[in-house]
């Protein structure tokens, strides 16, 4: 069964270490465009963050971002918008009181208030870079709380790998857990981990499954390319997962066909050889 529609993550797999995109990642992208197939880069980062990187890839690319609540079109449409009622925003957050550090809120909105920090941590190296990166998105609001004035995408925290493995556990631990998804996205080598709290139902793998309803493609058309944990659903749900060579060992476990790492264009080797069929398999 041809494959029609590619999903790619973009950190650790798209794109390299450096978080540059390979030259051969573009063409191989390019020549599936040019076959008819469907590509859609499926990530953790929220569309603003995500656009520098798509902007750099062939049209159309169908962009799957915030781990699955947005699904947004070449042409600046938003067919799918999954968002977190605020009441069950603000219970995460009283009840994560003591990671507030770490925390932020995302919104779907144009520009400014974006992401919501009720401090910005400029000593934390991860955290500071983000908020260079995406200053004017940003907005201070202390408590954090008082910045739910609507439905937001998701709750996020981010530190160090133990502890946000420790937050995820409390976090499973509420009565309440049921009203919402957990996403845990881990960088070992550098102890960096981020815990994306989720509409209840919301992963990359669930969006990817109803926009492949909605775009009447069966599992088995469809291929996937993933480095981390919160790829696990979005890999589980093709009928060809491709897992990084350079995948945390969780996912490396899984025995899913594997392609190279984002630093040897692990993506195109995958393309050209399943996708395109240039190769013997």
């Amino acid at each position: 069964m041809p494959i029609r529609l590619v999903a790619i993550d973009i950190d650790g797999t798209l794109l390299d270490s450096q978080w540059r995109l390979p030259a051969r990642n573009y063409d191989a992208i390019a020549a599936a465009i040019d076959q008819g197939i469907e590509i859609a880069v499926v990530t953790g980062r929220r569309y603003d963050f995500a656009r520098p990187v798509i902007d750099l890839l062939p049209r159309p690319i169908t962009a799957i971002v915030s781990n699955g609540a947005i699904v947004r079109l070449s042409d600046g449409s938003t067919p799918i918008r999954h968002l977190m009622p605020a009441r069950v925003a603000e219970a995460v957050l009283r009840a994560t009181a003591d990671f507030r550090d770490g925390a932020g809120i995302i919104f779907d909105r144009p520009r400014e208030g974006q992401v919501a920090f009720e401090r910005i941590d400029l000593a934390h190296p991860s955290r500071r870079g983000y908020a260079e990166r995406n200053r004017e998105f940003i907005i201070e609001v202390d408590p954090l709380e008082r910045a739910l004035t609507e439905d937001p995408i998701q709750v996020m925290f981010n530190g160090g790998v133990a502890e946000m493995r420790a937050l995820a556990d409390r976090l499973r631990s509420l009565p309440d857990s049921a009203s919402f998804t957990i996403s845990l996205t881990e960088y070992e080598s550098r102890d960096f981990s981020l815990v994306d709290v989720m509409p209840a139902g919301c992963t990359k793998g669930s969006t990817l499954i109803e926009w492949m309803e909605r775009r009447g493609y069966a599992r088995g058309e469809v291929a996937a390319f993933g480095d981390n944990l919160n790829d696990v659903e979005m890999l589980q749900a093709a009928g060809f997962p491709i897992v990084m060579g350079n995948a945390v060992p969780g996912l490396l476990a899984m025995g899913w066909t594997m392609t190279d790492t984002h630093d040897n264009a692990g993506v195109a080797q995958g393309i050209e050889r399943y996708v395109l069929r240039k190769w013997e398999v």
